[in-house]
């Protein structure tokens, strides 16, 4: 597994990279060798954030954990991941490493696995998506007080996108890459 870091607002010592690049390495045996992982590092109010992204066989995996200790944080982001990993073992099967569910030895906990969700369509809405600005798909987002509002984009000559009301207040733009 490749490993990237980045650190926003604090400086880290080595050691608490080794120890990330040691807990990481747990989810190594879901994938293939090329698999990588990007670990962010920041302090914000006194909290130790981690967010964990890991890509490999053609699926991205993220957690974003926040603690008192970034040595927590490390273990929850490891622990979150892994917990998505494990509730969606059936449909990941195929992307993942063909022995990645086999429990070796040294796995000590009997924790029975979880249940998948059900992933049915219970509802399909159909509407026809106006060409506005970006700004007006805020607005109109806002006013129905949805998390996420999809439309033509005006600026973009039309494309479909999507805007969405992001964790920390702010808004995102989803945007066809081609």
């Amino acid at each position: 597994m490749k490993f990237q870091y980045s650190e926003k607002k604090v400086k880290l010592p080595g050691n608490v990279h080794a120890y990330a690049e040691k807990k990481v390495m747990k989810l190594a045996r879901y994938f293939e060798e090329n698999a990588e992982a990007l670990i962010v590092f920041s302090v914000e109010k006194n909290r130790n954030n981690v967010e964990l992204t890991v890509h490999g066989a053609g699926t991205w995996f993220r957690a974003r954990e926040s603690t008192s200790d970034m040595f927590a944080s490390i273990d929850a982001a490891v622990a979150t991941i892994e917990g998505q990993i494990r509730k969606n073992k059936t449909r990941l099967a195929r992307r993942l490493r063909q022995d990645a569910f086999v429990r070796t030895a040294e796995e000590t906990s009997f924790v029975p696995d979880e249940a998948e969700e059900d992933l049915s369509i219970v509802r399909i809405k159909r509407f026809h998506i106006q060409p506005m600005r970006r700004e007006e798909a805020v607005l109109q987002m806002n006013l129905l007080n949805h998390s996420f509002f999809a439309f033509r984009d005006e600026d973009s000559d039309g494309a479909y996108a999507v805007v969405y009301k992001r964790e920390d207040g702010g808004y995102g733009l989803i945007v066809d890459a081609e």
